[in-house]
């Protein structure tokens, strides 16, 4: 994988160009022996072709919009694009009409000059953590290919595609850990902003008061570019910050229990290189973790929300649904006015008091997954599917019920199955995180 500075440098010194970075996306998306008929929906080779010609243009006239002009991304299958529907990762949507207008976080990244390869495959509606889509064939993790492991979701395609080199970046939503879990499982950083701070107009929505958009991307630090442009910011220096002395507090609360072998030992390992770098780890219980599993145990905001934007759709085209997203929003019928406005009140009250209980540190740091990448055989059985998925979601989402900023930046060795360490930082806090991140991702590197 290589950073989108790194294509930035490569196109301004001439070493290639926007044609030949979107040739080998095409190339690789095309291959028959990897996975790209299983990561995008649907690809625009003539519209990247085109772009890129103009990109190459306006760069020897010297007219180009910014540095990363030229450079293809990908597109989770829920964001607007003008003229196209906008399915979500499901066949019940194939008759909606086209949208009218590109999402503003779409628009955004086109204003930069990223080059779209087309819509990557998710889980059907966003509605899991596993990445599974019975519709378009789910694509396999990169590690232990051969062992069809997956690839973690909602945002499957995303991760997939960057770690591919299918694209040298993507978008992805994250309303649970959509985008930190199938980076954890690909190997790749994934982002969840401050939700507030990019706009979710033009995105398929799963559950608004949740729902954030965020990058995957090789790199820290292009995830902290990407996400100033999502935000409408200037792009970030993104230098990191010492590690001396920084405060850094891991839960013992729920978020270490379930650990593998093989996520304990890179999780010891990553905690142990952060010590030796000067950071201060202290064990801390939160009382605020504890109380999470019974504010949601009816479905929480996800179901209650979800189920008020399909229950129409489901009535109409229920049939349609992969049965285990149909189950896991029907969920939401049955939760009350009363019920979510418990939650509402709850959370509130929650996010208060671990402001307080957080405020002394400089972030908080977990196991993205506990877990590493089951196989896809291995969830056909129904409770195997549904105990995966609670635990794969279960430490990321912390940082949307909280209204948190979190990163997941790779920790095992070379070779190794992929291991995610989550760094969450506080509401509005993205500029700080994102200088933390860069810091633990250069000494977790060596």
């Amino acid at each position: 994988m290589r950073t989108i500075d790194e294509l930035a440098q490569a196109l301004a010194k001439g070493r290639t160009t926007s044609r030949s970075l979107i040739e080998e996306s095409l190339a690789k998306i095309a291959d028959p022996a990897g996975e790209g008929a299983r990561t995008f929906i649907k690809v625009h080779p003539e519209a990247a072709r085109a772009m890129a010609d103009a990109a190459d243009l306006l760069r020897r006239a010297n007219r180009l919009p910014g540095p990363y002009a030229g450079i293809p991304i990908a597109l989770k299958d829920l964001f607007d694009i003008a003229g196209e529907t906008t399915p979500a990762g499901s066949m019940i949507l194939a008759d909606a009409p086209p949208a009218a207008a590109n999402a503003p976080v779409v628009a955004r990244m086109l204003a930069a000059g990223f080059i779209p390869m087309g819509r990557v495959n998710m889980t059907e509606f966003a509605f899991s953590g596993l990445g599974i889509n019975p519709h378009y064939g789910t694509p396999a993790s990169p590690w232990d290919r051969e062992s069809k492991r997956i690839p973690g979701g909602s945002s499957s395609g995303t991760a997939v595609a960057v770690a591919d080199g299918m694209a040298a970046a993507g978008l992805g939503t994250d309303t649970g850990g959509s985008c930190r879990i199938p980076a954890a499982f690909c190997g790749v950083v994934g982002y969840k902003p401050t939700a507030r701070r990019v706009p979710i107009a033009g995105v398929l929505p799963l559950a608004p008061s949740l729902d954030s958009v965020g990058p995957l991307a090789p790199s820290v630090a292009c995830c902290a570019a990407i996400d100033a442009m999502l935000a409408g910011e200037m792009p970030p220096a993104a230098a990191p910050i010492g590690l001396t002395g920084l405060r850094l507090a891991m839960p013992d609360t729920m978020v270490l229990d379930g650990m593998d072998a093989t996520v304990a030992a890179a999780f010891d390992r990553a905690l142990s290189t952060l010590t030796a770098a000067g950071a201060r780890i202290e064990t801390v219980r939160f009382a605020e973790l504890a109380e999470l599993p019974a504010v949601n145990a009816a479905g929480g905001l996800a179901a209650a929300e979800g189920y008020a934007w399909h229950r129409q759709l489901l009535a109409a085209k229920g049939a349609g649904y992969d049965p285990r997203i149909r189950i896991r929003i029907s969920r939401g019928e049955r939760i009350s006015a009363a019920d979510y406005l418990d939650v509402v009140t709850a959370r509130a009250r929650l996010i208060t008091s671990f402001d307080r209980a957080t405020a002394p540190y400089d972030c908080v740091l977990m196991p993205t997954v506990p877990i590493v990448a089951p196989r896809i055989a291995e969830l056909d059985d129904e409770r195997a599917y549904n105990s995966v998925n609670m635990l794969v979601l279960r430490n990321t989402a912390l940082g949307n019920f909280l209204d948190r900023c979190a990163i997941s930046v790779p920790c095992h060795r070379t070779g190794d199955a992929p291991v995610g360490l989550m760094l969450m930082g506080e509401t509005m806090g993205d500029t700080r995180l994102f200088s933390i991140a860069a810091a633990v991702e250069a000494v977790l590197l060596g």
